[in-house]
This record gives structure tokens, C-alpha cells and sequence, in this order.
């Protein structure tokens, strides 16, 4: 794990190793580990909790964050640990509930008595004052508006980057986007109006397309963005209505100079879709899989090693639980060899230049909550829809690559 660079960083972390040294019941000297009075915190071992959506609807986009978990405890684990001790995890399925969540959380903060929390789901909200009020740690998805508001919850993403999209959608020509939407909810339009307001930005215009292939023609609706002179598209939709309205593009010889999809960064979108979403971007908040390089290197070594069942490592949302686990391990060593949850949190919160060792596009946990994110990559199915292209390495909603 690389330290913080700043002064500043270093100062901080020197105030908290001596809190954590006096909340000791046995002084350590070196890498030693020590006995603590901490939830989850033994001589040898720091025992966190895993929540996470192996079942329900939410599981085909969640499950593979487990691979990426494990990935990343086995190489710390392998390097020595934590200040001298093992991280282990007990796991817990919501099955995409609310009400189960909110149970699977309190009994592994209750009755596991674990230190801290990783969390890949959407349903975490019911479960949230509780852990705010014992100050439990939590890191991970946070798909859900209220992860902001809690001062013990840390992610490296909270939204995308409209900005960053915009822009990438202007470099390609577009000049007037038709942005997708599958209904009407509230939370739909206000990102849709965040698109329009980016795109509008870097003069490009845009018009609301409301789809869905139960009722509306894919032909008919082609026709009429070709009518208004709109020439790229960005789906907030379901990919399956995305990809109805680029085939009939194609079928219409209506050229699109980009289309962009949100989420589906996956080689199994390939296996299953591909040649019909070829051409299709997608905004990539991690160094893309294709860009290579040292820390996707080492972070498929990781899976190949410590979770092979997953078979195909270049999955978004086991990089997302790579990730996650490794802001947790960080937390872990700033809070020092007796780590308590209240000074993890601090700690963790004070660090301003936070990269995954390669992974991500530097963040400050200081600030970055509820924040868009600045940057992106963009990657592309190919012509043959078999492989992802990297389009853009990085892009910037202020211009910068």
C-alpha cells in the first residue's frame, strides 16, 4: 500500500498513529500485532463484513463484485496483512431487499461483531443511520443518493461524469445527441437534464427520447430523430432499448457519430449482444482492462490466483470490489496498529490523493462525496462487437485528456 505524499497527509497520519497507540491495551513496537478492544479486532485477525447481492435482481450486475473482494484480501493477506494481521470477512446476500439488507447488516455488526463493512448493493438505505450512528466503516457502491450524507461511508465514485461525456461526444461530431430514456421517474429526468445542461455546455444540442420496446417502434422512433438532425445518442435506458434503436439506425442508414450507454462495461454484454451493440461507448471510471499496464496486471494475477472461479476476470464489477476493498485496506492502515472505527474514519476521510495504486484517476475523500465524477475513459465494442477499444484513455469534464 503506498503512503499519502503531502506534508500535510503525513502530519495527520502522525496524529492519528499516536491516538491509536494510546487506545491500545498492549503497546506494539514494529509490524506486531497487538490485542484491541475494537469490534472485530483480535491479536491476529480483523474481521469485516460483506454485503452484497448474490441473488435477486440485482445479482447478474453485483455477484462478480465477490471475485474482486477476494482478489484483493488475498494479496494482503499474502503480503503480511495489516499491521500484522489477517483480514478475513463474513458474507452476507441481500437478495437485492431492502428488508433483507437492513437484517443482513444488523446481524453482522450485532451478532458477527465486524469491524467494518464492504458493500456492493442498491439497498443499503434502510441500513444506513444505523451504521452512521455506531460509526461502523463503509465502503462501496454507492448507488444510492443518501451514501453522501454519511460521513462514515467512503466510495470512489458517486456519480458519473456528464461532463466527460459530453465532451467525448463533441469530439466525435455529434452535434445534436437524442438522449434515451427508459420512463419517467424523477431521479430519470434530473440525470437526463444534467446530460442536456453538459451537452448545451460544449454546444452540442440535444432532445429527450422516452422508449420502451412494449410500445414504441424502434423504426418510427429512428425516423423521427432523423427528422429533428439528431446524429449520436446517449442511452439512460435499458441496454436492450438502446440496442433496438442503433439496429434500427442501421437498418435506416441513419449514421450516428456516437452512442453511449452508461453501464455495461462486461465481456459478457459481448458474449451475449455484441455484434448488435457494436459501435456502442461506454464511460469507464477505472483504467480500462484493454489499456493493460502494471495495476491491471497485478489485479488479474489477483483474481486468476485467489478467485478463478469467476473464470473471466475482465469484469467492471469485480474491479469496482477490488477497489473497494483496497479504500478498506487503506483505512485499516492509517487507523493504525489498533485500529478503532472512529479513527479509521477520520483518517480515511483525510486522505486527499487516493489512485488504487494505479487503478482510478486520483480522489480526494475529503470532497469528492455526492460529487460527479471529473474524469473518464471511454471504451467501444468494436466493429465485429467481439472486444472492446479504447477510445479515450481519459477524458475531462474541463477539457483536459
Amino acid at each position: 500500500m503506498r503512503a499519502n505524499g503531502p506534508i500535510g497527509s503525513l502530519v495527520m497520519a502522525a496524529v492519528i498513529f499516536a491516538i491509536a497507540i494510546a487506545a491500545c491495551s498492549t503497546v506494539s513496537t514494529g509490524s506486531e500485532a497487538v490485542a484491541c478492544n475494537s469490534p472485530g479486532v483480535s491479536a491476529d485477525e480483523v474481521r469485516i463484513g460483506f454485503v452484497f447481492s448474490d441473488s435477486g435482481a440485482g445479482s447478474g450486475a453485483l455477484s462478480p463484485s465477490r471475485a474482486g473482494v477476494d482478489a484483493r484480501l488475498g494479496l494482503a493477506n499474502e503480503e503480511g496483512g495489516i499491521h500484522g494481521r489477517r483480514i478475513e470477512y463474513v458474507m452476507r446476500d441481500d437478495e437485492t431487499s431492502l428488508s433483507r439488507n437492513a437484517r443482513a447488516v444488523k446481524e453482522l455488526v450485532g451478532k458477527k461483531s465486524v469491524f467494518g463493512l464492504v458493500a456492493a448493493t442498491v439497498t443499503l438505505n434502510d441500513a444506513m443511520v444505523q451504521l452512521d450512528e455506531q460509526q461502523v466503516p463503509v465502503v462501496g457502491l454507492a448507488a444510492e443518493a443518501t451514501w453522501a450524507a454519511h460521513q462514515n461511508m467512503f466510495s470512489f465514485i458517486y456519480t458519473d461524469s456528464p461532463g466527460a461525456v459530453a465532451r467525448y461526444v463533441g469530439s466525435t461530431g455529434g452535434t445534436r445527441v437524442g438522449i434515451v430514456i427508459t420512463g419517467t421517474a424523477p431521479s430519470t429526468l434530473e440525470l437526463a437534464a444534467k446530460y442536456t445542461d453538459s451537452l448545451r455546455a460544449v454546444g452540442v444540442a440535444s432532445d429527450l427520447v422516452p422508449f420502451s420496446a412494449a410500445s414504441d417502434s424502434p423504426v418510427r422512433t429512428v425516423r423521427e430523430l432523423a427528422e429533428k438532425g439528431v446524429n449520436a445518442l446517449i442511452g439512460l435506458s435499458t441496454l436492450d432499448d438502446l440496442a433496438a434503436i442503433m439496429q434500427a439506425a442501421r437498418d435506416e442508414h441513419l449514421d450516428l457519430a456516437a452512442s453511449v450507454a452508461l453501464s455495461g462495461y462486461d465481456r459478457q454484454l459481448l458474449a451475449t449482444t455484441g455484434p448488435t451493440m457494436s459501435g456502442l461507448s461506454f464511460p469507464v471510471y477505472f483504467r480500462p482492462f484493454e489499456a493493460g499496464g502494471a495495476a491491471i496486471d497485478r489485479y488479474r494475477e489477483a483474481v486468476a490466483r485467489f478467485a478463478p472461479e469467476i473464470g473471466q476476470p475482465d469484469r467492471q464489477m469485480a474491479m469496482f470490489g477490488y477497489i473497494y476493498t483496497d479504500i478498506f485496506l487503506r483505512g485499516l492502515e492509517l487507523a493504525g496498529p489498533c485500529p478503532t472505527r472512529e479513527v479509521f474514519i477520520s483518517a480515511l476521510r483525510n486522505v486527499t490523493h487516493y489512485d488504487a495504486g494505479g487503478l482510478i484517476s486520483p480522489v480526494s475523500f475529503r470532497d469528492n462525496a455526492g460529487e460527479p465524477s471529473p474524469c473518464a475513459a471511454i471504451v467501444q465494442i468494436n466493429a465485429a462487437g467481439d472486444a472492446f477499444d479504447v477510445a479515450r484513455e481519459r477524458i475531462c469534464s474541463d477539457g483536459a485528456g
